[in-house]
This record gives C-alpha cells, structure tokens and sequence, in this order.
C-alpha cells in the first residue's frame, strides 16, 4: 500500500525585524539649531568667494567653479553641499551646481542683493560678540566695551574700516530696498514739507520726492552721513532744488519744521535716545503736525526670526533693542504724540502714523 506523502513542514516564523523608528524631529531640528554656526559661515564664505557670482544660468561643476573662485575643488564641493542642504544653491544628479531663489541674492548684481547684509551679520566681531549673550541678557548692557574698550561705531570707524564698510554698503542696500516700500505706503495727501530724521542718505526722502514733484523736504542726520547724501539730493542733483541737507544730531535737536516728520528705524539705541528723538520731533514740530515711525517688530512680523535675532544682536553690540507694537506706542506717547493707524510696510517693517498733540 502506497504511504500518503508526508505534508511539508511548516516553516518557522521568522523573527520579527526590530522596528524602524521614525527620527525624533525635535531632536533633528536641534541638532542643526546648535550648528547654526556653520550655515551662517558658510554663506559668509561663498559671498566672500563670489560663488554665486561665478556661477551662471547653467549648472556647473565643482572643478571649473573652483578654477573661477580660486579655491581647490573638493572643498568648495563641500561647502556648496552645506549650502545645498538649506536650499542655497542646488545640487544636480550628475554633481553640478545651479542656483536657487536664494542662492541668487548672494550676487552682487541682483536687485534684491543680500550680499552685504550676510557680510555684515557675520562680521569677525560678531563672533566675539555672540558668546557673550548670556552676559548681555544677566546684565541688560551691551558687551562691545568689555569686549575692544569702546563704543561699537567708534571701534568700527577706528579699528575695522574694512567691517564699517560692509555697514555702510549694507545700510544702503537694505535702505534702497525698504524706500520703494515706504514710499508706496504713505499718503502725503496735504503734506508740502518733510523732513526725514536721521534718514542716512536720504533715500525715502529723494524717493518721495521723485513721486511727488511738488514736495519740499529736509534731511537731517550726522556730518560725515549728510555730506555722502544720495545724489539726487546734493548739489547738481536733479533733486537739489526742492531738498535741504541738515547736519545735526537728531538726539539733541530737530531745528526743521514739516507738515511730515519720517523716522525709519532709528529709535532702537537704549531708551533714552528713542525719547530724546521723539521729544525734540516734537518740540519742534506744530501741532496736529504727522510723524510717521516705521520699525521693525519683534511681536508682529512674518520675519519673527529674523526681527528676533536683530534684536538680540543691538543688545550685544549698542545695547539697544527692536520694539514691540506696545512698547512704540507707549514711546511715542510719552513724548507727546497721539498714534493712530499702525499697518505694515513690506515684509518687514510697521509704520505708526501719529499727529503731535495740540496744545
């Protein structure tokens, strides 16, 4: 009799793989938060290199980059990887390089530039400076003095020309930028005169008055700040005929009256200067005259981060700080200003209209 085949034995039950754990993202995210360092230094070293302008709108590879910048090819390689990986610049699947939306604001030819301004945050002092924070927030002082022995702009203009350089070349860039957006937002309807206060070289003023053929204005700030003012505004510029330049310290005085009084992001020194500008705008000024603040916000910005981050840094190197929407308009209050609207001006920036108070 034939046997029955044998049924086949059962296989044994595999062991189990162990489990795949997804990453912890909070761990992951603060990882790279603490080597924050080295995203900021390697953008310093690629707009000090010129990558960006080096490369065109054709990808290219590391060697001929390097050939362009005068570096050594694997490193550089490793640089823009880093880069890569924050979306500066993008690497392609054959191991060339083509630019992105940001990595493109690190040329010096771009209309939104960006490349002073990442310069200038990552200057050599501020690496002295940032290690220091925990100083600056126990003691509420800037560090700058214990730090060089003086004052921020005056250890700039006497020991690092080089760096004051980059600030002079980044406040124009950012203040060229942020003008079309302040220019577009006020209404100077009833208005004949202005006056910008401390308005560097005078961008918003040249700008309104280009857009407003009929407008007078004056531009009050520092010696050495007025006698580089925008050319339009300088004598011979197409401008002059309607513009005053007015040397002066808008902390002691404001000798100029207008039916507008500007002051665009320069009440962010310690307390006492924001008060002593607001009151001598005021003294000055008429009543029911307008003063437009425009500033930067550390509770009320799409930019939180940066905004942030900005006013960390005025703590560390003048001691100063970025404004809340409370805190302006209790500033402006103070001396002697009735606010109204406060609305945003760009990305970046609140205006506060006000009228000085009546007698």
């Amino acid at each position: 009799m034939t046997q029955p085949a044998s049924a086949p034995q059962a296989e044994p039950p595999a062991t189990p793989a162990p489990p795949q754990h997804a990453p912890d993202q909070s761990v992951m995210r603060l990882r790279e938060l603490v080597f924050g360092a080295a995203c900021a230094a390697a953008i310093r070293a690629a707009a000090r290199l010129g990558v960006a302008d080096a490369l065109g709108e054709e990808p290219a590879g590391t060697e001929e980059l390097a050939r362009t910048v005068r570096t050594e090819a694997r490193p550089l390689g490793r640089l823009l990887r880093a880069l890569a990986s924050y979306g500066i610049f993008a690497e392609q699947p054959d191991g060339r390089f083509a630019h992105t939306a940001m990595s493109r604001m690190l040329r010096e030819d771009a209309p939104d530039s960006l490349r002073n301004i990442a310069l200038w945050c990552t200057e050599p002092w501020t690496w002295e400076a940032w290690p220091r924070l925990d100083d600056a927030v126990r003691t509420g002082k800037d560090v700058f003095g214990d730090l060089y022995g003086k004052r921020f702009f005056e250890y700039l203009h006497d020991d690092a020309p080089e760096s004051a350089a980059v600030f002079d070349k980044a406040m124009s860039r950012s203040s060229t930028q942020s003008a079309r957006d302040v220019v577009d937002a006020l209404d100077l309807t009833g208005v004949a005169t202005v006056a910008d206060i401390g308005g560097g070289q005078g961008r918003v003023l040249a700008g309104l008055l280009e857009r407003h053929p009929d407008l007078r204005g004056t531009l009050l700030d520092l010696p050495k700040v007025v006698a580089g003012a925008d050319p339009r505004l300088r004598e011979g510029g197409a401008l002059a005929d309607r513009a005053t330049l007015l040397p002066g310290d808008c902390r002691k005085q404001v000798p100029v009256q207008a039916d507008l009084y500007v002051i665009k992001n320069i009440l962010e020194w310690d307390d006492d200067s924001t008060r002593r500008t607001l009151r001598n705008v005021v003294a000055s000024a008429r009543p029911g005259a307008r003063v437009v603040v425009i500033e930067n916000l550390v509770d009320d910005s799409v930019s939180m981060r940066f905004t942030t981050a900005m006013d960390l840094l005025l703590l560390l190197n003048v001691g100063g700080q970025k404004h809340t929407r409370e805190s302006m308009v209790t500033r402006m209050t103070e001396a002697g200003l009735v606010v109204g609207e406060v609305r945003p001006v760009g990305p970046y920036l609140h205006s506060f209209d006000s009228v000085v108070r009546g007698a």
